[in-house]
């Protein structure tokens, strides 16, 4: 199932991301990109499960990721946190028409969750629009 891959894909680019992140910010901040990690671990472990289960092989994860920008200090980090958060929700929003019961409980759950993540970030940014209308819909 490709779209449970590229969620696979999604979050491990958040846990990649997250680590460089985490250091621009201040103690505060940092426990809360230490907690977004974690949730994304938990998800990328539940999703090779998922994936194991269904006999579905995926691309391994590369070493590096590309970053859509320089990460140099707090601004650039916080907007980081944000695209991440805005791209996972992206890569769950395609699996919710492909999933039933269970699975797509599990999959509104991650999109809603990156959706509450990246607005908290933009809080603390003060980014503006502080929500998006139709979060995991590609801007």
């Amino acid at each position: 199932m490709e779209e449970l891959a590229g969620a696979l894909a999604a979050e491990e680019a958040a846990i990649y991301a997250y680590g460089l992140v985490g250091v621009h910010l201040d103690e505060d901040e940092q426990g809360r990109a230490r907690t977004a990690e974690q949730v994304h671990r938990e998800r990328r472990d539940e999703l090779v499960d998922q994936l194991d289960e269904l006999k579905a092989s995926t691309a391994p994860a590369p070493a590096g990721y590309q970053l859509p920008f320089e990460v140099t200090d707090r601004d650039t980090a916080l907007k980081l946190a944000i695209h991440i958060e805005d791209g996972v929700g992206q890569a769950w929003r395609v699996v919710l028409p492909v999933t039933e019961g269970t699975q797509r409980t599990d999959a509104l759950s991650a999109l809603t969750d990156s959706a509450v993540r990246a607005t908290r970030w933009r809080r603390i940014a003060g980014a503006e629009p502080l929500t998006m209308a139709f979060p995991g819909r590609a801007v």
